[in-house]
């Protein structure tokens, strides 16, 4: 199945198979600076055309699609709205936004289309915090099935040490959620959470693994498995997840601790997301992992 891109100049790319919108990445968002501006992946579909990601839910407006997303990265919050300290969230002027540079990378044919870009993050000041190199990859495995490969390098250019941490390490407990994080859409409250060794809900979050599935079956089913890279710092991540009061997935580095990022320092992380149509059940999802990280090797 052919893969096309089609690029609106300072805005997005889409990546389409046959008559299907893949995915839209908005690399250039027109975002509040409180929802700390960054891109973001949305509208993500199956190849049977589902859409799988929200967009601005009501009850957290930051949360778009699929986004690299941290929530405490030194006294910065790249995530969005308030910001965890002191026992509470109190909104700040910490909002940093996260600002594409340059289009290094844009190929599309066969199953495989290729984005990759340069961005600077900076405080809700303007100051630098990081520079980032970022690759997304788009592969077709079959006709139900494709992989997004999202990998990014981060800098810190701020000129001092860089704490990256979570509402957790800051004295939330089980809310270590900051890394690349998923948003379903409503219809998909009340779905399947799976791992390496069970399935469940909300009492998944925080276990550590390799890999993380969500199993919708809303309307003609969906299943989205994240894969976790063998070389990704603290391999295998522990991992935020909901479904009881809606869907969303995110491997979390820095849900239980910190990890400090010297000036002129970088740290580097790799995921596979796999798109399926169809809830796949228990060894059907285990499947997609494989595949997944087939895809990362």
């Amino acid at each position: 199945m052919a893969l096309r891109a089609h690029h609106v100049t300072g805005r997005s790319v889409t990546v389409t198979a046959g008559n299907v919108d893949l995915l839209t990445y908005v690399y250039g968002p027109d975002t509040p600076t409180v929802e700390s501006p960054k891109p973001y992946l949305h509208p993500v579909r199956t190849l049977a055309g589902d859409v799988v990601t929200a967009f601005r839910p009501d009850d957290h407006v930051w949360h778009k699609g699929i986004a690299w997303s941290l929530p405490h990265v030194g006294e910065h919050n790249f995530w969005g709205g308030p910001t965890y300290v002191d026992g509470r969230y109190t909104q700040l002027a910490n909002n940093g936004s996260a600002v594409h540079r340059e289009l290094t990378t844009l190929a599309a044919g066969g199953d495989r289309a290729e984005v990759a870009h340069r961005l600077e993050w900076s405080s809700e000041a303007g100051r630098p915090v990081c520079d980032e190199r970022r690759g997304l990859t788009v592969t077709v495995l079959d006709g139900r099935t494709w992989v997004l490969a999202f990998s990014t390098a981060m800098t810190n250019t701020s000129g001092s040490t860089l704490d990256f941490g979570s509402p957790t390490t800051k004295g939330r407990p089980n809310a270590g959620y900051g890394g690349l994080f998923w948003r379903g859409p409503r219809s998909f409250t009340g779905g399947t959470v799976q791992s390496p060794e069970r399935a469940g809900g909300d009492d998944l979050r925080g276990v550590r693994a390799e890999w993380l599935a969500y199993r919708s079956g809303a309307g003609r089913g969906t299943t989205i498995v994240m894969v976790d890279d063998p070389a990704n710092p603290r391999h295998p991540t522990p991992w935020f997840a909901r479904s009881a009061h809606f869907a969303c997935l995110c491997p979390a580095p820095f849900f239980h601790e910190e990890l400090a990022v010297a000036p002129g320092e970088g740290i580097a992380f790799r995921y596979a997301v796999v798109v399926a149509a169809g809830d796949r059940g228990d060894d059907g999802t285990r499947k997609l992992a494989a595949l997944g990280r087939s895809v990362l090797s």
